[in-house]
């Protein structure tokens, strides 16, 4: 999860008080790409770890490389473009932070199809309408339809003899309904640091869930009792592995 960038001061019957924002830099992890070094375009995700970079910078590396460049993680060799995915809100947040990138690369693209006398198309991979009216207020983020499960994950605890993770800051996610528990549970162990020996488990409505069930079928097989206001709600622990 990105750091926040100021917090609202509380009042104690004195004067509000603010953090002092902080620097762009401090966020350069975040916003980004590994292979190019540059902040993010089109911010594309590989599903199987979760590592996002460009996806012009990614395309290209997958055209000579099975691998993901941050983890080394195999992505699947067959059908590369399944194991992709857009990063929209994520994108949203990048042309949020960094001024005029969003006009910048538009104007680029537009002169991109000038030079080779074609026709710019109507909807690039750089939108920059906006709303202008005062009293209308700008959305924070927008969700593309394909991210249509929402989940809510929460922690359930971790068994004796568990240390030494980080808690889990992200706990509201939304996805596409491909990705299955076994993703959900690479996304935990990469939010808390969890070491290899530690197993994740992840139930729903008391329900313990096999690896290769996808969201969208949970979904569909739970009842209203699983939803939180829409959320689909997963519960996750943390075990040991069982002795023989």
């Amino acid at each position: 999860m990105l750091p926040r960038l100021s917090h609202e001061g509380t009042t104690n019957g004195s004067e509000d008080k603010e953090e002092p924002k902080r620097p762009l830099s401090e966020f350069y992890p975040y916003i980004r790409c590994a292979l190019c070094s540059c902040f993010l375009i089109d911010a594309t995700t590989i599903i199987e770890c979760l590592h996002t970079f460009c996806k012009s910078c990614i395309v290209k590396h997958l055209f000579y490389s099975k691998r993901c460049p941050t983890c080394s993680i195999v992505v699947h060799q067959t059908k590369l473009t399944y194991n992709i995915s857009p990063d929209r809100q994520l994108q949203d947040i990048v042309y949020k932070m960094v001024p005029f990138l969003e006009e910048s690369e538009r104007k680029q693209m537009c002169q991109f199809y000038k030079e080779r006398g074609l026709d710019v198309p109507n909807k690039g991979p750089v939108v920059i309408t906006r709303q202008k009216k005062e009293n209308i207020p700008p959305s924070v983020f927008t969700i593309p339809p394909e991210l249509d499960v929402s989940l809510l994950l929460e922690f359930a605890g971790a068994e004796e003899g568990i240390a030494n993770y980080k808690p889990l800051e992200k706990r509201y996610v939304c996805v596409s309904g491909e990705p299955t528990v076994r993703h959900v549970k690479i996304f935990i162990r990469r939010m808390m640091e969890l070491s290899s020996a530690c197993q994740v488990e992840v139930v729903c409505e008391n329900h313990l869930l096999d690896h290769f069930q996808s969201l969208k079928d949970i979904q569909r097989s739970v009842g209203e009792g699983a939803l939180q206001d829409g959320l689909l709600v997963l519960h996750f622990g943390l075990l040991l592995p069982s002795q023989p």
